[in-house]
């Protein structure tokens, strides 16, 4: 599992059926810092998340373990929505403030 910001949307008008109604976000990775890297990915959704959420992926076989993705041909899936995220006692992100 990794963090990542949700930073865009990806939109497929031809796709694999299976994949019909599954939205489909960019989000790119985030160190324990909470700043952003250079590794994007296509996640699908499995939670409802929005633009600029922090949010917990998994990726491979874990993927397709959930209830909307359960044998679906993804690789990228986002499973959470982070409330808060606490690294050595500190917190470093709490959803809503900035």
């Amino acid at each position: 599992m990794f963090l990542a910001k949700v930073v865009g949307t990806v939109v497929a008008t031809q796709k694999d059926p299976k994949l019909a109604g599954l939205k489909l976000l960019l989000v790119q990775n985030l160190s324990l810092d909470m700043k952003p890297t250079s590794t994007f990915v296509v996640a699908a959704d499995a939670v409802g998340a929005g633009k600029d959420e922090v949010v917990v992926c998994a990726t491979g076989s874990s993927a397709r373990l959930t209830e909307m993705t359960e044998g679906l041909p993804v690789d990228a899936v986002i499973m959470a929505i982070a409330d808060t995220l606490e690294v050595e006692g500190n917190i470093v992100y709490q959803k809503g403030s900035n």
